[in-house]
């Protein structure tokens, strides 16, 4: 078992919020994240007497909690907002807020059956960020407990949560996913290998955001290549996800085309 494993097998939990019990759970942590920690744009804690935030497309998603081990509580929470099997067309949120570049991408080829949108991806305010990680996301703790000077054993709480995304994405059949994030969110997302793609420009919606997409099986087959370690955490030792199913000298080979390309048009 490599380290990362380890201590992410120590430290937290991926919970499938499946019961009316733990999306009681779901909803009570938006709450507090949302409308009392960040105070979002749109998230007024007025609006909320009975402290649950949940929206219509909470019922056509698949919702994970994340539980920190040594304390008990649950930090973390996302959900995947699933395609309608009986309406495909039925758009998602990012859909409806913003608006796409048909230079950077076209929904027209989207296989909107195997597509989610990755949504309320959130972390309590105490375990958000430490010394050295994205300025802009939260304040300071230490995973492992109160000593920030103790070399971290794992990465970042929100690698737990990605963990929790990419096994709900594989338990639905789902390979595309869209979402509407903070820039700063997604450079975080970058250091472990999921960053997304930009497809349209930042736009006020509840704050800065900007849409962006990501294929599932091409950033796996990237981590498989890059970060071993990271692809063996987030698919459970390819149990949750498969190996992918070219070599690596030619996922390698697709790598550095892409890097030149990156490169060229810079």
């Amino acid at each position: 078992m490599n380290d990362i494993v380890a201590a992410f097998n120590e430290y937290f939990e991926v919970i499938e919020a499946d019961s009316s019990g733990l999306l009681d759970e779901v909803f009570r942590l938006r709450y507090r994240v949302l409308c009392i920690e960040q105070r979002l744009p749109g998230f007024d804690a007025s609006c909320y007497p009975e402290e649950y935030e949940r929206d219509s497309y909470d019922d056509r998603s698949s919702h994970i909690l994340l539980r920190h081990r040594p304390s008990g509580d649950f930090v973390g929470t996302a959900r995947l907002i699933l395609p309608v099997p009986l309406n495909l067309e039925t758009p998602f949120p990012i859909e409806q807020h913003t608006r796409f570049d048909p230079a950077l991408f076209d929904v027209r080829a989207l296989p909107r059956q195997h597509t989610a949108e990755i949504s309320r991806l959130l972390i309590v305010r105490r375990f958000r960020r430490r010394r050295g990680d994205c300025e802009k996301f939260g304040s300071e703790i230490a995973v492992e407990g109160s000593d920030r000077k103790k070399q971290r054993r794992f990465p970042h709480p929100l690698l737990a949560l990605v963990v929790g995304i990419v096994r709900m994405s594989a338990r639905h059949n789902i390979t595309h996913c869209f979402s509407v994030m903070d820039p700063s969110l997604n450079r975080l997302l970058g250091h472990y290998g999921m960053q997304f793609d930009a497809i349209g420009p930042l736009i006020d919606y509840h704050g800065l955001r900007q849409p962006y997409f990501i294929d599932l099986i091409k950033i796996l087959e990237r981590i498989y290549v890059n970060n071993n370690d990271i692809w063996e955490l987030i698919t459970n030792y390819g149990n949750a996800w498969p190996k992918p199913t070219k070599p690596i000298s030619q996922i390698s080979v697709q790598n550095i085309k892409k890097l030149d390309s990156r490169i060229a048009i810079a």
